[in-house]
């Protein structure tokens, strides 16, 4: 057994045992904004295996009529649990990469699109990095008034003010 099937019955087996009633199969348009696949456990083997299949025309910039259906695979490294929603309604996701028919990178989607320019600049040597920053800021109780910084002093301050 592969890695993918691992992978697929670990999702499949997930769902199961913690009472997923709907999978949210997420993309992006070119743009950037989200859109969303949602389907149910009883949908979401065939969904995995084969992915779905859409009409590309009807997502702005994606095909031209003529060309229209893409095939929406699910990346089954990125399947999690939505935290937000109430026991008993949960709800998972994982991102898709949006491929042609015959399987071939659509170049469409932003997911290809980021690892042509990812292998372009790792062929030349350079290497991709990215990590959050964490920020944090502290106020003064609020008791019904607007936050006031507890701080005075000011980003690259050698002395703090206060």
């Amino acid at each position: 057994m592969n890695g993918m099937q691992n992978q697929a019955q670990y999702v499949l087996r997930t769902v199961e045992e913690r009472g997923i009633r709907f999978v949210q199969l997420w993309f992006t348009d070119v743009l950037g904004r989200p859109k969303a696949f949602h389907v149910t456990p009883a949908e979401l083997e065939d969904a995995l295996d084969q992915g779905l299949t859409f009409d590309g025309s009807s997502i702005d910039g994606f095909s031209r009529v003529e060309e229209a259906d893409v095939l929406a695979r699910p990346d089954l490294t990125t399947f999690q649990l939505l935290p937000w929603y109430d026991e008993g309604a949960g709800v998972a996701r994982v991102f898709c990469d949006i491929v042609n028919l015959d399987g071939t990178p659509f170049d469409g989607c932003p997911r290809q699109q980021l690892r042509k320019v990812l292998n372009g600049a790792l062929d030349q040597g350079f290497t991709f990095f990215v990590a959050p920053e964490i920020e944090y800021f502290y106020f003064a109780a609020l008791d019904g008034q607007a936050p006031t910084p507890l701080d005075t002093g000011s980003y690259f301050d050698l002395v703090a003010d206060d």
